[in-house]
């Protein structure tokens, strides 16, 4: 609904009072869906619990000794014990926090109503997402803290920068940068204040009436038990065959063992956890979990998305390849200005040497759509010269056609 505002207020053939979003009705379309989705993997719980030697235990487990887990008032000795309990909302612990309220993401979007300002602690992947939600659908002057000079830590600068400026110019929020939070305290009006400091050591005191806390995620662990175990859940704690780094024979796969919390990540993990519990069995070598780097972030309220797939130019230099890169501006395609989304950019990272393309990065409207492709490209190690770079005319991938040619070209040149 958000996104459907931000377009219709910048389409100048659509005329009239600009349409305001209705909560209410897009909670209930929300609540639609997430009930659908849990439906589905409830079905598919209970279909695999269902099957023989299978017992399903509605309740939480916890370790009572290495060998020992307890669950639903019985005790089970399993020769293996996947781990897999996801992670929990991480809320900074800052002096005053707790004498002020505040919302998280879960609670935004059950939200019906929003006050008029806000402060944000979190520009990360939440952040960058609801930020413009709460601007655009929820109508508020938002304050966020960003941390560093720039958001996306793990894109080169210039798309940190580009959705920097997208978000200041498009939503009017206000961003200090290179601050952290000290203390908050409420105020007499019933909002709250927060007290930053810079990397010089300035202060700046900023209002609003709402703080939201979208400051990430931490692994779910304190319910395991595991303090009476010999499993020390610190530091690289998880090995890349999934398997705790103190019991060979648990297995630690998900957000819970803190590596990479996104859900097709955890998915895949489970996977390999699955085969390497049956190879360790059997006495045979254990396979490691690797998959190429593949994150999205809706960020634009999915107008402009941010997409990298496999390598940037800095990762791929570290691992010690000569490359070539390619950057072209979605304003660069005229199909981007026709369909009244202007903004973003994309970049290629090609190996000189033999073609190979390493790594793709999107800014831009449908970044998250060519993602797929671009990681098929970097999967299966295609050479750029061999990539077809025609496009139908005129649509969206023409900017990969773009950044096809000027690779395939200083490969060529090489």
């Amino acid at each position: 609904a958000g996104a459907h505002r931000f377009q219709a207020r910048h389409d100048e053939r659509l005329v009239g009072e600009l349409p305001e979003v209705d909560l209410e009705r897009t909670v209930e379309r929300k609540d639609e869906h997430v009930l659908s989705w849990a439906g589905h993997r409830r079905d598919s719980i209970e279909t695999m619990a269902e099957r023989e030697d299978v017992t399903f235990v509605r309740d939480t487990a916890r370790f009572v000794d290495d060998r020992t887990i307890e669950a639903g008032g019985q005790r089970y000795e399993p020769d293996y014990v996947v781990v897999a309990t996801g992670s929990s909302v991480n809320i900074p612990d800052i002096a005053g926090i707790d004498e002020v309220d505040y919302m998280t993401s879960a609670e935004v979007l059950d939200a019906t109503e929003f006050p008029d300002s806000g402060i944000v602690m979190g520009f990360g992947y939440v952040g960058m997402e609801l930020v413009p939600y709460l601007a655009e659908a929820g109508g508020m002057d938002l304050t966020v803290v960003e941390h560093d000079a720039r958001p996306i830590d793990e894109a080169e600068p210039p798309f940190g920068d580009a959705a920097l400026e997208l978000y200041r110019e498009e939503w009017d929020l206000e961003v200090p940068t290179n601050v952290y939070e000290q203390r908050v305290e409420p105020t007499e009006d019933g909002g709250v204040r927060l007290y930053l400091e810079d990397e010089d050591g300035g202060q700046q005191v900023v209002e609003g009436d709402q703080l939201f806390c979208f400051t990430g995620r931490k692994p779910t662990i304190a319910p395991l038990g595991l303090e009476n175990t010999g499993i020390d859940p610190a530091g690289e704690w998880v090995a890349d065959t999934m398997q705790a780094v103190d019991d060979e024979r648990v297995f630690v796969v998900g957000d819970v063992n803190g590596k990479e919390p996104i859900l097709h990540v955890a998915k895949e993990q489970g996977f390999q956890a699955a085969e390497n519990v049956l190879a360790h069995a059997n006495g045979e070598p254990l396979e490691p979990y690797e998959n190429v780097h593949h994150h999205v972030i809706f960020s634009g309220l999915g107008v402009y998305p941010f997409a990298r797939v496999g390598h940037t130019e800095e990762t791929a230099r570290a691992a010690g390849f000569d490359i070539v890169t390619s950057t072209r501006q979605a304003s660069d395609d005229g199909v981007f200005k026709s369909k009244d989304v202007p903004e973003g950019l994309a970049k290629l990272v090609v190996d000189r040497e033999d073609g190979t393309v390493l790594g793709y990065q999107g800014l831009h409207y449908h970044a998250d759509t060519m993602a797929k492709t671009m990681q098929i490209v970097v999967e299966m190690g295609l050479d750029v010269r061999e990539i077809p770079d025609r496009a139908y005319h005129p649509t969206l991938p023409e900017i990969l056609d773009g950044l096809i040619r000027e690779t395939a070209a200083a490969v060529e040149e090489a």
